[in-house]
């Protein structure tokens, strides 16, 4: 029997066209759904005397999905918070479709690390919590749609508790989804799901941003998952863009020779000599 992910791509079409009265207004919302452009000028962000990002300039066009990786503490998170307007700038510039981001938009959806469900809620009431439709029946239809996108529809009425941690990001990335977002930011929101699982989601993620059109920023920590993904790969390094290389293969990503190319590319610069080499941390020559 194939997976309740491998059997979404029928929800998919289902969450998207409806039928009747229903298709009309989705079709309407989708119309709305695009994406939106973003610009950093010169931002820098500090907290207290240590700063995080530096003089960060970058240019995300609309529609776009964009994968940010670095090393742990670089800023990768404290830029989606940016984006987000859940924190706001130390100096420079922060536009969103050339309007200065001044807390949060009703528009854009993130998605954490964890979950972040609410235990005393049923699974389906989780996923309306990302809704700002106010008739119930309506409300309702939408969230067991994403349910079913995400593989988890039959888990729809039990406590989000009882879910796994691979489970419950399913629930949030339903949650996030189930708005059309015109920004989507992902805190390496994968990281907990199993590979074939995570591969599945990927796809899935990867299939409702081409429907919907909305502008994605990835954060992760998985270079193979940034080149399946992305448009363009951005690393964050010392608080700045020390590299952005637009990923030029075809959809779907294969894992041929020329993603394997741009693997390599992203992990020469990410890398040190030592690591690159797999020099053990035995082997290194330590003063301390």
């Amino acid at each position: 029997m194939a997976s309740p992910l491998r059997q979404s791509s029928a929800a998919v079409e289902e969450f998207e066209l409806g039928s009747g009265p229903v298709r009309q207004s989705v079709l309407k919302e989708e119309a709305s759904a695009r994406g939106v452009s973003i610009k950093l000028d010169g931002v820098s962000k500090r907290f207290g005397e240590k700063t995080i990002l530096n003089d960060l300039n970058l240019s995300i066009e609309p529609g776009k999905f964009i994968a940010i990786i670095g090393r742990s503490g670089c800023g990768k998170s404290t830029l989606l918070r940016l984006l987000a307007g859940l924190d706001g700038i130390s100096s420079g510039s922060l536009t969103r479709q050339d309007q200065p981001i001044a807390g949060i938009n009703q528009d854009t959806r993130f998605m954490f690390q964890d979950a972040r469900l609410l235990p005393w809620q049923t699974v389906l009431e989780n996923v309306k919590i990302g809704l700002t439709v106010d008739k119930s029946a309506e409300a309702e239809r939408k969230a067991y749609a994403a349910l079913q996108l995400v593989g988890l529809a039959d888990r729809a009425k039990e406590w989000s508790s009882v879910l796994s941690g691979g489970q419950r990001q399913r629930v949030a990335l339903a949650r996030a989804l189930v708005g059309h977002p015109h920004l989507l930011l992902f805190d390496e929101p994968l990281g907990a799901l199993d590979a074939l699982t995570r591969i599945d989601m990927q796809r899935l993620i990867e299939r409702l941003w081409q429907t919907r059109g909305f502008t994605a920023v990835l954060v992760t920590h998985d270079v193979s998952e940034a080149v399946a993904l992305a448009d363009r790969v951005i690393l964050i390094d010392e608080g700045r863009a020390a590299l952005d290389i637009p990923i030029t293969l075809a959809r779907p990503r294969v894992k041929d020779s020329g993603f394997a190319h741009f693997e390599k590319l992203i992990l020469d610069r990410l890398l040190t000599p030592a690591e690159q080499s797999g020099t053990s941390l035995d082997e290194l020559d330590f003063d301390i």
